[in-house]
């Protein structure tokens, strides 16, 4: 069941924090650009996890740019663990790595954002086709850009604190035994010194980074 909470974030131009809500609004109209532009129009892409609302990026893509930088970017930011293999889905067509077309079909990632991409588009993403985190990325709009950048942070949501399941201080690790598949992120928290007396075994232990891919796999941020 995804998951609907409140959250904020800071905007990567001005440094300000705003609402998940408002902070579409507010980069509209930020003037806290770079001091030197790149050429051409740039996409600006939201970029949420759909099962926990907390987590969020608002990004710019230069129109020129490739799906393969955006992955890149994807995996930089929130995902890179284990060198897995990653996919795009846009409309009905499929777009990966060269190693994964063969047996899936889909095209190369290769292709400009401005061939596939127009405003007002929802399209998907998957990283690691095992332990695999979905993305859903809606482009708001395609204008000047705000940054040199091929493609550029904006806004991200500001890290989420979760409580220990023990002692209800600020956790720091999740115990990715038992409690994490029974529970979830939130009934698996601990402290440090929590985690040092937590009953399942200590070697599985991940700490707790702001992405959805928390506790999944080897992720560490």
């Amino acid at each position: 069941m995804p998951q609907k909470t409140p959250t904020t974030g800071q905007c990567a131009l001005c440094g300000n924090e705003f609402s998940k809500r408002m902070m579409t609004t507010h980069l509209a109209s930020c003037d806290k650009r770079s001091v030197k532009k790149k050429a051409g129009s740039a996409f600006h892409i939201i970029v949420e996890y759909p099962y926990n609302s907390r987590y969020w990026l608002h990004i710019e893509a230069a129109s020129n740019a490739t799906l393969r930088q955006l992955d890149d970017f994807l995996r930089d930011i929130w995902l890179e663990c284990c060198g897995h293999m990653s996919a795009f889905r846009i409309g009905d067509q499929g777009y990966s790595a060269p190693q994964a077309i063969v047996e899936t079909g889909d095209r190369n990632m290769n292709i400009r954002l401005d061939a596939v991409l127009i405003p007002d588009l929802t399209f998907q993403y998957e990283y690691d086709f095992g332990s695999t985190t979905e993305l859903v990325l809606s482009v708001l709009s395609q204008g000047d850009p705000k940054t040199a950048e091929r493609v550029a942070l904006l806004a991200r949501n500001s890290a989420p604190v979760f409580p220990c399941i023990q002692c209800k201080k600020e956790a720091t690790d999740l115990c990715v035994d038992e409690c994490l598949w029974e529970n979830g992120p939130e009934g698996a928290a601990l402290c440090k010194k929590c985690s040092r007396e937590h009953k399942c075994d200590k070697e599985m232990r991940l700490p707790i980074v702001n992405s959805p891919r928390t506790g999944v796999c080897g992720y560490e941020g």
